[in-house]
């Protein structure tokens, strides 16, 4: 019983996301996205389109993390307005820094991807799986151990408690 309600946790919300992106509740458009949402998540589970499944453990490990985020991002917001008010005299140095990871798991270094890429003035520029190296691009790089301080402690850390 459990595993058939877990089975419907998809396309009801893939009913709910069509319904308010269409911004209707007409019969027709729930019956659409009924058929869609049902579609999409049989093709999700008969084409093994994700064989690998994430097992993130430990939630107030990502809730600390969240608000950790949270605080960068509207600190960076700020940083970077007042590199783009003051222009040149805001003395910005952008710059690449390379940084080794420990992270292994795709689903870690994807949280990892979308935490450098929503954070303002950073960029995740390249990743080597050879070497475990990311490249990230910063737009105002005056310390390079403070973005090593940022990414592995900050970051790094709980998403290896939370992934790994």
């Amino acid at each position: 019983m459990i595993r058939f309600l877990n089975a419907l946790v998809l396309p009801f919300l893939l009913l709910v996301l069509w319904i308010l992106l269409n911004d209707s509740v007409a019969p027709g458009d729930i019956a659409i996205g009924a058929l869609l949402a049902l579609a999409l998540s049989w093709a999700l589970h008969a084409s093994r389109l994700r064989p690998l499944h994430a097992r993130p453990r430990h939630p107030l490990v990502i809730l600390k993390l969240a608000m950790a985020v949270a605080a960068d991002i509207a600190k960076s917001n700020v940083a970077v307005a007042r590199i783009i008010i003051l222009g040149p005299r805001a003395n910005a140095s952008p710059g690449f820094i390379d940084i080794p990871l420990r992270i292994k798991d795709p689903h870690a270094l994807a949280a990892l991807a979308c935490i450098v890429t929503y954070t303002p003035g950073t960029v995740w520029a390249d990743y080597s799986e050879e070497h475990n190296l990311l490249t990230l691009h910063v737009l105002d790089l005056q310390e390079e151990a403070l973005w090593l301080n940022i990414i592995q402690k900050r970051y790094e850390r709980p998403l290896l408690e939370i992934f790994e």
